[in-house]
Order: structure tokens, then C-alpha cells, then sequence
């Protein structure tokens, strides 16, 4: 779940974590990756980001224990995704090997545990909270249509699977007694956030690998993304300072690509990393004092 910018450079050569490898890689002995780590860790780093994100934003606004509970099972859900994904591209191509009993048995287990925390939570929230699924759903069926065919480094399914993990937050809001306006602005900060900086984090790691990019597209997501937190703003006020924290991070990512270019993806990563961060703490801010 929530891959999206972490795009594998094997596949399309781009990632908002920069974790990427270069197109003339030099020969080094690499460590074996464990048959566990393999299946039960995702290998896409940029997707933590993307999932913590709005399990941060979530707890600042509304902590509680139904909050934490979704948190929690955030995580897991974007953990599990990494060997349901294996298990279903091996069943898909009729095969099973060690890999696949080894996924099957990890996700098992993340599963029964996500259930747990979705039982506590729904124990212990206020009622209602939980009807944002409606929308997350949706979004998470196209990320998982792409995952099985094994073309989850897409532009479609990375901005799928990104807006709808950022839905937690509204679902982590309402279980804490937030209101749904304040449910659905915070939800479309995030998914702004999300929209403009994936298409321009994959547009910029093209570049560095030699790859064809498009550069209408990062600019597409720019302006979608502004008319998002400008129509969030105007229906909440509270997430004003969000909107604008967001727009400063567009404004930032532009400056950056003009005036401080940089050839290392990990570099590209960590920028944004630290644009995320900020605007979760500018929205939650921006909220709380509100």
C-alpha cells in the first residue's frame, strides 16, 4: 500500500526516496537480502514516508487510543502489501515456491493483527468514523489491480495508492471526535501534497538515469494540487496554514530543481522527506491553534 513515489528504478527508474540504482552501475559484492527481509519488508523506502505521513498528522490532531489503533494498522496494511503482492503475482502466473509460502504465511500473520487493532479501534472511536473507507477502497483496488500484473511502479497506481493512504488521516481524526470538515480538509492536504510531489519526483530521477521524461506532468500535478488545498482552505479554514504550507512546498520543489540541482537521487529523497515532515507539522499546527 502507498508505494507511490518510491518508484524501483528496475521498472521505471524513479522514486521519491531516491533509493535508486544508477544506469551504469559499478560491480560490488552485495549481501545476500534474507528470504524474510525479502517478503516482509518493502523494498520501496519512499513508501514509508508516504504512510507515516499521515499516521503523523493523524495522532497530532486527534490522538486517542482508536487513533493509534489505525495508526498502527496503517503500518501493517503497508506492510502486509509487500508479500499479498508476491503470493498474488506467483498465483497469477501458477507457481509456488518458497518465496510464496514464506509471503503467505508473513501476511497471515500481519493480517490477524491489522484485524486486532481494526477491533479495538472500532471499540474504542466515536461512531462514524470509519465511512472514509468508501473513498480509500476505491483508490487501493486500482494500486492492487497493478500490483498483480507486477506495474505497481506506475504513475496511476503510485497516485492511487498516495491519496488513498492519506484518507487514514481522516479516518484517524473522526475515530479521535474531529469533525468530518476537518476529516476531509486534512485529507486533501495530503493527497495535494502527494499529487504534486510524485509526478515531479519520477520527472527528476528520469533525468538523472537518462530516461525520457514528461515534463508536463509534474506541472499538471502542481496546478491540480494548488486547486485542491485552495478549495480545502475554503471549506475548512482550519487547514489554511496546510494549504499554504503545501503551496510553499511546490514553490520550494521548483526553486530546488532551478537553482540547487543535485545528481543524486538520494539527495532528491531526502528533500522531499523533509518537505513532507514539514508540512505535517504545519497543517497539525495550523489546526490545533485554530
Amino acid at each position: 500500500m502507498a508505494d507511490t513515489v518510491s518508484v524501483d528504478v528496475r521498472e521505471s527508474g524513479s522514486g521519491l526516496d531516491g533509493a535508486a540504482a544508477p544506469s551504469k552501475p559499478t560491480r560490488r559484492p552485495t549481501k545476500a537480502r534474507s528470504p524474510l527481509r525479502s517478503v516482509a519488508l518493502p523494498s520501496e523506502h519512499g513508501g514509508w514516508g508516504l504512510t507515516l505521513e499521515p499516521v503523523l498528522l493523524g495522532l497530532l490532531v486527534a490522538h486517542s487510543v482508536a487513533a493509534l489503533c489505525l495508526g498502527l494498522a496503517t503500518v501493517l496494511a503497508f506492510l502486509a502489501r509487500t508479500p499479498l503482492k508476491l503470493a498474488a503475482v506467483d498465483a497469477r502466473r501458477g507457481r509456488t515456491l518458497d518465496r510464496t509460502r514464506l509471503a503467505r504465511k508473513v501476511a497471515a500473520v500481519e493480517i490477524v493483527a491489522l484485524v486486532a487493532l481494526l477491533a479495538v479501534a472500532f471499540a474504542t472511536a466515536t461512531p462514524g468514523f470509519w465511512w472514509p473507507i468508501l473513498g480509500i477502497a476505491p483508490l487501493m483496488a486500482v494500486e492492487l489491480s497493478y500490483d498483480i500484473r507486477s506495474r505497481s511502479r506506475r504513475l496511476v497506481p503510485e497516485l492511487a495508492g498516495a491519496v488513498g493512504i492519506a484518507g487514514m488521516t481522516s479516518m484517524m481524526v473522526l475515530a479521535g471526535g474531529r469533525s468530518t470538515s476537518v476529516a476531509l480538509g486534512l485529507w486533501a492536504i495530503l493527497a495535494a501534497r502527494a499529487i504534486a510531489a510524485i509526478p515531479t519526483i519520477r520527472d527528476q530521477v528520469m533525468k538523472l538515469h537518462g530516461r525520457p521524461a514528461h515534463p508536463a506532468l509534474p506541472v499538471i500535478g502542481d496546478v491540480v494540487a494548488v486547486v485542491v488545498v485552495v478549495v480545502a482552505a475554503v471549506a475548512e479554514p482550519l487547514v489554511i496554514v496546510g494549504a499554504v504550507a503545501v503551496c510553499a512546498a511546490i514553490a520550494l520543489q521548483r526553486a530546488l530543481i532551478a537553482w540547487v540541482p543535485t545528481d543524486r537521487a538520494v539527495m532528491l529523497g531526502i528533500r522531499q522527506t523533509v518537505m513532507g515532515v514539514s508540512v505535517v507539522l504545519a497543517t497539525a499546527l495550523g489546526v490545533l491553534l485554530g
